[in-house]
């Protein structure tokens, strides 16, 4: 949905920045090395948040997938709207779990910038040149109910995976137009087409 790469930080403004944790940590990533963002900047909501993916793994592009269900789930045409509609939901909610349970604002922005990049790995998926399958995990998607509470608001209980399990239950849908032939062409355009479109993401 995105271009869902991590972004790296601008060319650094402030003098002697780069002797700080969150300098050196920006001048790593720019150059493309793993890093650690447990408790990066000194900030203790980012306590494990290397154990949910792995230290470099950040967005998860790196994973196992195990089908479990392949093509008995098929996919059924629905005008686009609609589809525009239910993803701007889980957009929205993104957001609200972003902003309603996390106060950092540093914090903030690295989950969503893990987020960011991980969905955007789908896009490879989709282009068949991540190695991947196109699917999705139905045991975490068995867990949507349990975002909420019975009052509607953001549940806060461990739900019992981590960022390892993701693929390990793969749905592959069947029923898609996906031609060896000419579908890697096709596909291609659309995706830069697409990107043409929103150019500064």
């Amino acid at each position: 949905m995105f271009s869902k790469i991590a972004l790296v930080s601008l060319a650094l403004l402030v003098s002697g920045v780069m002797s700080s944790p969150i300098g050196q940590s920006s001048a790593l990533a720019a150059r493309g090395g793993p890093v650690s963002f447990d408790h990066w900047g000194g900030f203790d909501s980012l306590d494990n948040f290397d154990n949910f993916y792995g230290v470099d793994n950040f967005a998860h592009f790196d994973f196992e997938q195990v089908v479990v269900q392949e093509t008995s789930v098929v996919c059924h045409a629905q005008a686009i709207e609609i589809i525009q509609q239910r993803l701007v939901v889980l957009q929205e909610m993104a957001k609200r779990i972003i902003t309603e349970q996390i106060c950092e604002v540093e914090t903030q922005t690295v989950v969503f910038e893990q987020f960011h990049a991980s969905l955007g790995s789908f896009s490879h998926d989709l282009r068949r040149d991540s190695g991947h399958q196109v699917g999705y995990d139905s045991s975490i998607t068995g867990h949507y109910g349990d975002l909420f509470g019975d009052d509607g608001s953001l549940s806060v209980h461990d739900l019992g995976f981590s960022g390892s399990d993701v693929g390990q239950n793969t749905v592959v849908v069947g029923g898609g137009n996906w031609n060896d032939a000419t579908s890697p062409a096709s596909v291609d355009n659309a995706f830069f087409t697409a990107k043409g479109a929103h150019p500064g993401l």
